[in-house]
């Protein structure tokens, strides 16, 4: 009821700018700007926990745009998801353009769009759950500029965290280690296109990690199940086409046949491989036909420091 409240409350009565409170305004100008004034670029942070895809974020967390998330986050000023959501769009668009897995598919496969979700008790504290809130009007302006999206929220909490502010990296990944998990048949949802993990912030890369770790896993035991599968499926028509065979000789004539054949086309496949640079198996990046690893994670804003990537 607070979240349809205040969904009321912010379109009949004046708001004030969520980065700098001047009135009748949800975000000024110049707030606007430092928002989505610069090209978002790629953020890495130091350090950078095991696991963590690329990302990239769209401004400084810093100034009005801290002043903006906060008013989002913890005021429930809902209004500003519009202009935070634009700005997260631009973050997906830019980890998109240098991920090859989608830059090969010629941008046709859909873009799915995964938030990394709040504690279930900060959810209902807030009335809300920010990161899906603005995962849901970047997909809508992914969308409206030409780029098939969705939101796919099949993240779980299995266990509860303790509050992350005042934690420092190393134990932020303990507190959130093995901690989110994909809801049941969320992993053929994920097989569907691009996967995207999305936040509002980035500061240790911790979240993002683990939402990773946790994609990471459902996907592989999709897979896994589909290939035993599809090799059962194998067996039985092998059985069904030697038992039709007319003689045993026949049967080990076709053996050593097939054998031979699938030496020569794994040799084959090998040395194509080898020259492509094995691209197929290069972390972080997602396949045409599916999830297989998380693509990339995008956020609206991250650590000033975080976007010096080349430092050593």
């Amino acid at each position: 009821m607070r979240g349809w409240w205040q969904d009321l409350t912010d379109l009949v009565l004046p708001a004030e700018c969520g980065g700098c409170g001047r009135p009748r305004t949800v975000l000024c100008p110049e707030c606007r700007a430092a928002l989505n004034g610069a090209a978002p670029s790629r953020v890495r942070p130091v350090p950078e926990p095991p696991g963590l895809p690329v990302v990239h974020a769209a401004a400084r967390y810093a100034d009005e745009v801290r002043a903006a998330l906060l008013a989002h986050k913890e005021r429930g000023a809902l209004a500003l998801a519009a202009p935070l959501g634009t700005a997260l769009a631009g973050a997906v668009r830019a980890g998109l353009r240098e991920a090859p897995g989608h830059a090969a598919a010629g941008g046709e496969v859909p873009v799915l769009l995964v938030p990394v979700p709040s504690a279930r008790g900060a959810v209902r504290a807030r009335g809300h759950d920010p990161a899906r809130r603005i995962a849901l009007v970047a997909a809508g302006e992914l969308r409206r500029t030409g780029t098939a999206a969705r939101v796919l929220a099949v993240l779980r909490q299995r266990r509860a965290v303790a509050d992350q502010s005042g934690l420092n990296s190393r134990q932020r990944l303990d507190n959130l280690a093995g901690a989110l998990a994909v809801a049941p048949g969320g992993d053929r949802l994920l097989r569907g296109g691009s996967v995207v993990l999305v936040d509002d912030l980035m500061t240790t890369g911790a979240s993002l990690a683990e939402a990773a770790r946790a994609v990471r896993t459902a996907t592989a035991a999709a897979e896994e199940e589909t290939g035993a599968y599809e090799r059962r499926a194998q067996e039985a028509v092998a059985y069904r086409h030697f038992s039709e065979l007319d003689s045993y000789a026949e049967a080990t004539t076709a053996v050593y046949t097939a054998a031979a054949r699938e030496g020569t086309e794994e040799r084959m496949a090998g040395s194509a491989e080898e020259g492509t640079g094995r691209m197929h198996s290069v972390p972080g990046m997602a396949g045409a036909g599916g999830a297989g690893d998380v693509m990339c994670a995008a956020v609206v804003a991250a650590p000033p420091d975080s976007f010096e990537i080349n430092r050593n």
